[in-house]
């Protein structure tokens, strides 16, 4: 019996972690919607979700492009910081915004995994979602 012949992989691979916080914020919004506005401005909660995505060649010996367990590491360290905090109070954050949680949740990662090339931020009970991409 004849072998078939190799097919290359690719090199690059994604590698993915999810979690998830509840925290409280107000919003100052634009919308044309008085009810939305008046809602969005008094102190109320979300559940949050995120994922985390590093990008990169998985290592000849390991054969992982990042050790999950140092991915769920530094999330250990990094979620207590959002969960179940009033958002308008964390220190570099600004307003509560899925876009800069996004950015807030890169800053706190990108010096400890350089591969990092998404972060995913999104809200299940109303559909929301930002996703920020290093490229």
């Amino acid at each position: 019996m004849t072998q078939a012949p190799a097919i290359p992989l690719p090199r690059s691979c994604e590698v993915s972690q999810k979690f998830f916080f509840d925290a409280a914020h107000t919003l100052k919004r634009t919308v044309d919607d008085a009810e939305e506005i008046a809602g969005s401005r008094r102190i109320h909660g979300h559940t949050y979700h995120s994922e985390v995505t590093v990008t990169g060649s998985a290592d000849a010996d390991t054969g992982m492009v990042v050790d999950l367990g140092h991915l769920r590491n530094a999330i250990q360290v990094l979620r207590p910081q959002l969960d179940h905090h009033l958002l308008d109070e964390v220190e570099g954050l600004g307003p509560a915004t899925l876009e800069n949680l996004a950015a807030f949740i890169w800053r706190a990662m990108a010096a400890e995994f350089p591969g990092l090339s998404q972060v995913r931020v999104w809200r299940d009970g109303i559909g929301d979602s930002c996703t920020l991409r290093a490229h």
